[in-house]
């Protein structure tokens, strides 16, 4: 099948190389000359484990073409996915512009029947707006007869896992009020779905509110851990165990119930805040989700109150090893990450930060800038050298087995701050080390 995917970003770009992967001809899109120059180098603008293998086979097999070219887009795909960005606007909405200047972009140009998909994150009734707006400017075209379809493909891809997650759905999520285009999507992801058939149809509006209820849902367990942990502190409990005793509930279950320094990324930030602001347009307060926010943004702050209750409130002096910057491991992506907050607060106490990452200082240089105080190092054992103490803030696997001996010699004190568990406390005791972690009581 030929195909268009509008956007290279993580989304447009994995759906782009895991469809061509199954032998679709695809087309990418993207306005901006330089990522295109990038993708044409075969280089890939973003970090995902996977990827760049499956672009450069494809690429080389003729598969997978990357272009600016509006018009050479629209005319290869029979199938037109938009998987643009949905940044939050001022008041918290999704803004659309992106998405509907594609829309327009396709209507402008194309000259047969299209069926256009709408894969990025969008508010329930995006799908109403791009069907009017084409509409209309194929009425404008003199062609109100031209054929075309709208339908709604939400991603649930993971970043750090997206390519697996594409290649092996645990359920595809199919909007469309014309039986034509869901039998087409079906058709198109049926080689993902061999041993079990896993595409839920529905209609338009329940698939585009099903993406925002999934998210919702994820950041929700995120933070109702992250309170617990904190008064788990209080009462002396561990959180961790609590976190066994009570995901081993098959009605629970395990996933997201990771006690740690709170969400961040591209995705639960955003999409919580636009569902939120999508149920106040229609008269209805969304009293938990708004909760859900409250917890997240205080538990970005839990570290630094850490840190200030054994270091006082005064930091000038002090310098602070920091490992992780990405909002999670697997990624390069700081949007909203919980590390950025924490530098933050840090810096205006007047602390030094030496930061590593092991994909994400290009990242950090680019958000972060240069200023006083903020060393971005390239190995994590540099940024522990004079170091009053060391603070994790991501999981990479590199940091779970540290040389701990190492590791206390080289700080100026034997201190961790660690906002993602990942070592027992009674193993720190024994060796020597101050452990400071969240929700397992005091250290």
């Amino acid at each position: 099948m030929k195909i268009t995917v509008v956007g290279t970003g993580y989304v447009g770009l994995v759906t782009g190389a895991c469809l061509a992967e199954m032998g679709n001809h695809v087309v990418c899109l993207d306005r901006d000359p330089g990522r295109i120059a990038t993708l044409l180098r075969g280089e890939l603008p973003i970090h995902e484990p996977g990827l760049l293998d499956i672009v450069l086979r494809n690429t080389r097999c003729r598969r997978l073409a990357f272009t600016g070219d509006v018009a050479h887009a629209v005319a290869h795909g029979r199938v037109q996915f938009i998987a643009v960005g949905t940044p939050p606007g001022e008041d918290g909405s999704a803004d659309l512009q992106h998405v509907l200047a594609a829309a327009r972009a396709i209507a402008e140009r194309m000259q047969e029947p299209r069926l256009i998909v709408n894969k990025s994150t969008v508010p329930v009734g995006t799908a109403d707006r791009v069907r009017a707006l084409v509409a209309q400017v194929l009425q404008a075209r003199g062609l109100p007869a031209l054929a075309f379809s709208v339908a709604s493909n939400p991603e649930f891809l993971k970043e750090g896992s997206a390519v697996q997650d594409f290649m092996r759905p645990d359920r595809v999520v199919v909007g469309a009020d014309d039986p034509q285009a869901a039998q087409t999507l079906h058709q198109l992801y049926a080689p993902f779905m061999r041993n079990r058939d896993r595409l839920i149809a529905m209609d338009v509006r329940s698939a585009e509110f099903t993406k925002y209820a999934a998210n919702a849902m994820l950041a929700t367990r995120i933070s109702f851990m992250n309170e617990l942990a904190l008064l788990a502190e209080k009462l002396g409990a561990d959180i961790e165990q609590v976190r066994t005793g009570i995901g081993t509930d098959p009605r629970i279950g395990t996933h997201f119930l990771y006690a740690g320094t709170g969400y961040g990324g591209s995705c639960f930030p955003k999409d919580v805040q636009a569902l939120v602001h999508t149920a106040r347009e229609a008269g209805q307060e969304l009293t938990i989700l708004q909760a859900v926010q409250a917890v997240n943004e205080r538990q970005k702050q839990v570290l630094v109150d850490k840190i200030v209750a054994r270091f006082g409130p005064d930091l000038r002096g002090r310098r602070f090893a920091l490992w992780g910057l990405a909002f999670k491991p697997g990624t390069d992506d700081m949007r909203a990450a919980p590390s950025l907050t924490l530098i933050e607060r840090l810096l205006a106490l007047g602390a030094e930060v030496a930061a590593y990452d092991p994909v994400a200082l290009a990242q950090a240089r680019a958000v972060l800038g240069t200023r006083p105080g903020l060393h971005l190092l390239d190995r994590s054992e540099a940024v522990l050298e004079g170091a009053d103490a060391l603070v994790i803030v991501t999981e990479w696997k590199e940091f779970r087995s540290p040389d701990f001996g190492h590791l206390a010699a080289t700080l100026r004190q034997p201190v961790i701050f660690d906002g993602r568990n990942l070592f027992e406390p009674a193993d720190m005791r024994a060796l020597g080390i101050e452990y400071h972690a969240i929700g397992r009581g005091t250290p």
